[in-house]
C-alpha cells in the first residue's frame, strides 16, 4: 500500500467524522425554532439540500474507503474524482473563511475546537485529494 493510498483511506474515515460533526449542527444552530420562521417550502429546501450534502459526503467516504487503490492510479477517472472531491472541500473551506461568521455560535471550548478541527480536516481533504488529482504516477 502506498502512502498516498493510506492518505486517501484516512480521508475516507474523516468524511464520516465530518458527518458526526454535521449531525450536531441543527442543535447548535437551533434549527427547530430558526427554521420554523421560514415558509414551509424554504424549510423543506434547506432540509433537502442538507440531505443531499450528507449523501455526497457519504459517497466521498465510501469511494475513498473501498477504492483508495484505484483513486491513486492516475487514470483520468481517478484524477477527475479526486479533483472533484478536492474542489468540493476547497470551496467549502473558502466559504468558511470568507462567508460564514461562526463566532457568535462558538460559545464554548468544545465548539471552538470542533470548528477549528473541521477547518483542518477541510484543508486535509483539499490537499490530499488535490495532490492525488495532479500527482505524477509511478
Amino acid at each position: 500500500m502506498t502512502t498516498l493510498e493510506t492518505l486517501i483511506l484516512i480521508g475516507g474515515l474523516l468524511h464520516f467524522g465530518v458527518l458526526i460533526a454535521s449531525a450536531l449542527v441543527p442543535q447548535v444552530l437551533n434549527w427547530r425554532s430558526e427554521l420554523a420562521k421560514l415558509h414551509p417550502l424554504s424549510r423543506q429546501l434547506i432540509w433537502t439540500h442538507g440531505v443531499f450534502i450528507v449523501l455526497v459526503i457519504i459517497s466521498f467516504g465510501v469511494l475513498s474507503l473501498i477504492n483508495a487503490e484505484g483513486l491513486v492510479t492516475g487514470t483520468l477517472l481517478a484524477r477527475s474524482v479526486c479533483a472533484f472531491i478536492a474542489l468540493f472541500w476547497l470551496s467549502r473551506l473558502a466559504i468558511q473563511f470568507f462567508v460564514f461568521d461562526a463566532k457568535p455560535f462558538l460559545t464554548n471550548t468544545w465548539l471552538k475546537c470542533g470548528y477549528h478541527g473541521l477547518t483542518l480536516v477541510f484543508i486535509y481533504f483539499s490537499t490530499v485529494y488535490g495532490y492525488t488529482a495532479v500527482a505524477p504516477t509511478a
